[in-house]
């Protein structure tokens, strides 16, 4: 049968499917080109830590005079790449150590599977880790079998594990990117939150809701959260307070400055009696930090640590060892672009006179 015997709509249809079909193959080639174009131009300023896996928001602490990493565990799950983050299905987590910056990566071995936790379902994200009393302690996020995101911990008289689970998830807890920070004075606090995957919008009545609930963009952006832990770090002293980052005016920063605003991946450290609150900016892709006189904050918003980077996420730690301090977080330069097959880096980082860190770039173009 030829053309002709077709009738109009079907033959427009035809047309449009062909049409969809070149545009596809169009945007393919330009993709692949882009790509070739990223590995050609761009030159890296530090290499994987990891080659013979995907490792992913790395939490780095010194533990028994050496530097300890807990990344999250990328790998190709199958699961197409969706707003939600579904594809970022990450299952299980490994421990890592150095003697020091420039020393070989020890690789622990895997520590915690999802099968190994009764209350959860899939989507181990970033976790953190703790020490207290010669104890170990591992925060991670995962979501239940409601898929809803819950904290949990998991313990172990190693800094490398491997470490035993609780049977429940941290009571009250909620969202992703567990971060612990142990305060001069010895309190240990949780930061988390993120939003977007992380849920945290869907938490802003205080209760879970199945749709996401975002501020317009003149009102404060979704806050972060803090809580004081428990004395065996197992448990919420207190209900989570929110973390209030602000403008050069005191004021709170808003939903629509992108630039600025909390998206994930809340770290804290201190440097010269201040507290460094830093964090990802998410859909701008920078990792930001504020400077407050107390762990609950107010933070108020100082400038970028890290400009972003290969790959759609950036999320970090940071960590002094020997009286020098390195800024822990990955890219996806081992995938060529992946952005959900991303490696674990390091760099130094440096404040100036006046406290304030020197914003750092991974990358710079080729000449």
């Amino acid at each position: 049968m030829t053309l002709k015997h077709y009738s109009p709509l079907f033959l427009a249809i035809l047309i449009l499917i062909s049409c969809d079909q070149k545009q596809q193959k169009q945007e393919n080639s330009s993709a692949e080109k882009s790509e070739e174009t990223t590995k050609d131009t761009i030159v890296f300023k530090s290499e994987p830590l990891v080659k013979d896996q995907y490792t992913a928001d790395p939490s780095a602490h010194v533990f028994e005079g050496k530097i300890f990493i807990y990344p999250s565990h990328d790998w190709d799950s199958g699961k197409p790449e969706m707003d939600d983050g579904n594809h970022f299905n990450m299952k299980d987590y490994y421990v890592f150590s150095m003697e020091s910056p420039t020393s070989e990566v020890v690789n622990h071995g895997k520590v915690l599977d999802v099968e190994d936790v009764a209350w959860a379902k899939r989507q181990m994200w970033a976790p953190d880790a703790a020490e207290k009393d010669g104890e170990y302690f591992f925060f991670f996020p995962a979501k239940d079998k409601d898929d809803i995101f819950r904290i949990g911990v998991a313990k172990s008289d190693k800094p490398e594990g491997p470490f035993t689970p609780e049977k429940e998830p941290i009571e009250g807890s909620f969202s992703i990117d567990p971060a612990v920070y142990k305060d001069t004075d010895g309190e240990y606090y949780m930061y988390f939150g993120g939003i977007w995957g992380g849920q945290l919008q869907r938490w802003l009545t205080g209760e879970f809701e199945d749709e996401d609930n975002y501020p317009a963009d003149d009102e404060p952006a979704v806050a972060p959260k803090v809580a004081k832990m428990s004395d065996d770090l197992l448990s919420f002293a207190e209900e989570p307070r929110d973390i209030e980052i602000l403008d050069e005016n005191g004021g709170l920063i808003t939903t629509g400055d992108n630039e600025r605003r909390f998206f994930e991946a809340a770290w804290v450290h201190k440097y010269k009696d201040k507290y460094y609150f830093s964090y990802s900016t998410g859909d701008t892709h920078n990792i930001a930090y504020a400077i407050g006189d107390s762990p609950y904050g107010p933070f108020t918003y100082q400038g970028v640590v890290l400009e972003p980077v290969l790959g759609w996420t950036n999320h970090h730690s940071i960590v002094e060892f020997d009286g020098k301090w390195y800024i822990f977080f990955h890219d996806s330069s081992l995938s060529e672009g992946k952005t959900f097959l991303r490696s674990m880096k390091m760099m130094e980082l440096e404040y100036d006179e006046d406290g304030k860190i020197k914003t750092l770039q991974s990358f710079t173009e080729a000449d």
